[in-house]
């Protein structure tokens, strides 16, 4: 299936893309998707809803789209984890798992503008794949035991600001936490829907010029290993949500460093997740 949340700002309404194309809207089945329906069994009512008949069709046109998961508890992000983007910038393959963190007020829709920040000069982009939990995970026994926790994938754009992230700090934060930098969505897609969560291909283009082209394949560390090492430090909770690395073709592997201004306009997918659509603004 594939959830989304349609509407202005804070007043999103849930919606589930039927087989047909159409939007069917969720009120009466939960007024939001974020952490609690994902725990209570929400996706199973939405789907046992839709196979009834029950839902009304809702008139998209013309709404905005919304993150598909409402304000998550915390971003969890991966650093280096395609060999060719740690090559490219200079960095070695990391031996374990690069983890850092997102200020989760970061998270925006797929098609909003994005800020680029006051005093910015190295502002990026990064196409990813996102794990969204949907089950609690805390000390699991093996990467076996992962899939059980995860409620669905999304695309996301880990914008990032590289002179912040790698001049002016120890910390990655800064350079990532900045407000509108990780867009979500359009979909929260299950995970029957999407099959090999390792052979998606992954995609990014800045003002029609093709920049990203990679493949879920080429992880140093893949999505099963990834929820069941944090959870060894952390307690995944439902409606967290995973970031889980770049291919190579950032602006700062890139020859001159073509670093984002305002007026750019960046689109970026990942196969059977959807794609987005950005234009950075000052802030």
């Amino acid at each position: 299936m594939r959830l989304m949340r349609i509407g202005e700002p804070g007043a999103e309404l849930p919606v589930v893309l039927g087989e047909d194309g159409r939007a069917y809207g969720l009120s009466g089945v939960t007024g939001e998707i974020d952490g609690a329906f994902l725990a209570s069994g929400g996706v199973e009512r939405v789907r046992e809803a839709l196979a009834a008949g029950t839902l009304p069709v809702v008139d998209t046109d013309g709404l905005r789209v919304g993150a598909p998961v409402a304000q998550p508890g915390k971003v969890v992000c991966i650093g280096l984890n395609y060999r060719d983007h740690a090559e490219e910038t200079g960095a070695a393959v990391p031996e374990r798992p690069v983890v850092f963190m997102k200020d989760p007020s970061t998270v925006v829709g797929p098609y909003d503008r994005v800020l680029i920040p006051r005093g910015s000069v190295k502002t990026d982009w990064e196409v990813e794949l996102a794990v969204v939990i949907g089950r609690e995970a805390r000390y699991l026994a093996s990467p076996a035991e992962a899939g059980a926790h995860i409620a669905g994938y999304a695309v996301s754009n880990d914008v990032s600001e590289r002179e912040f992230q790698l001049e002016f700090s120890a910390q990655w934060d800064l350079g990532k936490s900045c407000e509108t930098f990780n867009p979500l969505g359009p979909w929260l897609v299950t995970p029957d829907e999407v099959g090999d969560v390792q052979a998606l291909g992954l995609r990014l283009a800045v003002n029609g010029e093709a920049r990203q082209d990679g493949d879920t394949k080429n992880m140093v560390f893949d999505v099963a290993y990834l929820v069941w090492y944090l959870s060894q430090y952390m307690v995944l909770r439902p409606g967290d949500v995973v970031n889980t690395g770049t291919p190579a073709g950032v602006a700062l592997g890139l020859p001159g460093n073509p670093y984002l201004r305002a007026g750019d306009t960046v689109e970026l997918s990942v196969d059977r997740l959807g794609t987005q659509r950005q234009t950075f603004v000052d802030a």
